[in-house]
């Protein structure tokens, strides 16, 4: 899985509890970095993406770009400062609203993955 936080440590916190639970996880600080991990890692499954960061694209424009063009990784969407529209998030993808509890997004990953 990919998670894309332009925050370093909400970044490394998230990555560092996910790997707790035994999953593979790369990490990037913008929509840029992201894509070039997932050209380069196609085993990449989910997209656990902040909204807000710095570059061209915001969060929001990475999850529909991903959608577009890799159907099959499943989303998740956060931020801390704004509540998107359903209609501005994937269909299927799930937002989380900041600060989250990461049980439930460990709980809504194995979800998607599994399901």
């Amino acid at each position: 899985m990919l998670v894309v936080e332009d925050e370093p440590l909400l970044r490394l916190s998230m990555v560092t509890e996910l790997e707790l639970e035994g999953f593979t996880v790369f990490e990037a600080g913008n929509a840029a970095e992201a894509i070039e991990i997932i050209e380069a890692n196609p085993e990449i499954r989910l997209l656990f993406t902040d909204v807000d960061m710095p570059g061209t694209m915001d969060g929001l424009l990475l999850a529909a770009f991903v959608r577009d063009r890799w159907p099959p990784i499943k989303i998740i969407v956060t931020s801390g400062h704004r509540l998107p529209e359903d209609c501005e998030l994937p269909e299927g993808s799930p937002f989380m609203s900041k600060p989250y509890v990461v049980s439930e997004v460990i709980s809504t990953i194995r979800i998607l993955v599994t399901g």
